[in-house]
């Protein structure tokens, strides 16, 4: 992964733990058995990247991969939910959903 210390791996890996964090039942992260695994990695590859990769940020991209991953995945359930179906909806519900308003009788 880069250098650990070098800014886009520092960034990315903060961003995958943001991502699990926010996923994840425990709040701490020392108990995540996937933040482990990833910290072990990047600790593993911080000075030595080249050697198992075929590019120079190999590594790099597939810590950006799972961060994608991760994101896109969240963000989808979070949208899955909000728009899932409920049934038959009145018009002025779906009116709002879309962001429209119903012109009102004055009557």
């Amino acid at each position: 992964m880069a250098s650990l210390s070098s800014k886009p791996a520092l960034v990315t890996l903060r961003q995958v733990l943001s991502e699990l964090r926010k996923q994840a039942n425990s709040k701490k992260l020392a108990e995540n058995q996937m933040a482990r695994y990833i910290l072990n990695q990047y600790r593993k590859h911080q000075t030595t990247d080249q050697q198992l990769c075929k590019a120079a940020d190999e590594m790099h991209f597939k810590a950006k991969t799972y961060y994608d991953y991760l994101h896109f995945s969240r963000r989808y359930k979070e949208i899955n939910s909000e728009f899932k179906g409920k049934g038959e909806r009145s018009v002025d519900d779906t009116a709002r959903m879309v962001g429209f308003k119903l012109p009102h009788d004055p009557k």
